[in-house]
């Protein structure tokens, strides 16, 4: 296991994604319909409330986040060994005319993503979507890239990046598998 990004360095890179997004001028923090966050079920989840926080407090003002499980929507779903049992979307808040910024762990080859894309326009047509990741390893599959993106990683073939995160995890660590 070699340990690409710990807890404090993890944080670092969710300011740095937040001051992005704040520098963003198609996406309104405050107003008549401010930015909501997205998070991919689960890890993106769990950095979309964070995101979420930080943008908060700079902003003076409540950030809307969503949960988005993309489970239904993958290419993959036929062809996997084990069972996956949907978790649910968790969005309490509508998607129309806003801009959204969709968030995950990883991208690699585009494919959740893709499949998340497909699953948000399920629930609304938003004014615009951006996407925000904690980190970008290359080899796309589908012409997808990131507007936020808290490190890039060259791509190792046959290394998987793995991210932990809490509270649904003991700690905070990215590593590579």
């Amino acid at each position: 296991m070699q340990t690409l990004l710990d807890g404090v360095q993890i944080q670092k890179l969710l300011s740095t994604i937040a001051d992005e997004i704040a520098a963003d001028s198609s996406v309104e923090l405050t107003g008549p319909t401010p930015v909501a966050l997205v998070g991919i079920r689960s890890r993106g989840e769990l950095l979309a409330d964070r995101l979420a926080d930080i943008l908060a407090t700079r902003s003076k003002h409540p950030i809307d986040v969503g949960a988005l499980d993309i489970t239904m929507y993958r290419d993959d779903l036929a062809s996997r060994r084990a069972i996956t049992i949907p978790q649910g979307t968790d969005m309490n808040f509508r998607l129309d005319d806003r801009p959204v910024i969709l968030v995950d762990d990883v991208l690699e080859t585009g494919r959740s993503i893709r499949a998340a894309l497909d699953a948000l326009i399920a629930y609304g047509r938003p004014k615009l979507i951006r996407l925000a990741v904690l980190i970008d390893r290359g080899g796309r599959e589908f012409p997808i890239d990131a507007d936020y993106v808290g490190t890039h990683l060259t791509q190792m073939p046959g290394r998987k990046v793995r991210v932990r995160l809490k509270p649904s995890d003991a700690e905070d660590i990215a590593w590579l598998e």
